[in-house]
């Protein structure tokens, strides 16, 4: 990235959130989970989706802003140290498996890489560079938010229907040999707005919910 090579710098970023969703199964698989492993994995997340996603962006598109791009780098890998060390004191607490609190550091890192990937021509004017700031801010802001993210490790593929489940994987694997800048741009901003979705989409059913009889 810091030589101007983000179209191949991009692609690293989604190399360290498959490594990232291997890695805890791999522990525990062989039996090898440790309180050191737990630690340096978050020291790990931080560079892969906190500074290299910061690194990225600010050569990227957020240079011309000079020191308010410097400024949303630094908010972006703040944001992404606070969202995990939440991460890690709510681990084994009573949380709810099944949802993130917050945009997860891998799906917000996804954001910008996917970006750049997808144009990887950059912003070189300061009115232009807006974009880039919008890429890095939006999702470190929901990263320390309390929005509800779903979380796929509790998602059992044993339970569905595995003919549907291989349809839609030959699908995705087709549009991502074809044109994988768009797949990869389409997947992550999704996510990015299922939460937002969601959160909205709970509130207005609690206000439709009548108000139970006294």
């Amino acid at each position: 990235a810091i030589r101007g090579e983000f179209e191949r710098a991009a692609p690293f970023i989604g190399l360290a959130v498959v490594l990232d969703m291997l890695d805890g199964r791999i522990a525990r698989m062989t039996k090898s989970e440790s309180a050191f492993g737990i630690e340096f994995d978050s020291l790990a997340d931080v560079i892969s989706f906190g500074v290299a996603p910061a690194v990225l962006a600010f050569g990227w598109g957020l240079q011309p802003l000079q020191r308010l791009g410097w400024a949303a780098g630094f908010i972006y890998v703040a944001a992404t140290a606070i969202r995990l060390a939440r991460f890690n004191i709510q681990t084994g607490s009573t949380v709810d498996k099944r949802y993130f609190v917050g945009l997860p550091c891998p799906a917000a890192a996804a954001i910008p890489a996917s970006t750049v990937f997808f144009y990887a021509e950059g912003f070189k004017q300061p009115q232009s560079a807006l974009i880039a700031f919008a890429v890095v801010l939006v999702p470190a802001f929901l990263m320390v938010t309390t929005i509800r993210y779903r979380s796929f490790k509790t998602f059992d593929l044993r339970k569905r229907r595995s003919y549907k489940v291989l349809g839609l994987l030959a699908i995705a694997y087709a549009a991502l040999q074809v044109r994988p800048e768009v797949l990869l741009v389409v997947i992550s901003y999704t996510y990015l707005l299922s939460g937002l979705v969601g959160l909205l989409w709970g509130r207005l059913r609690r206000r439709r919910t009548p108000a139970p009889a006294a």
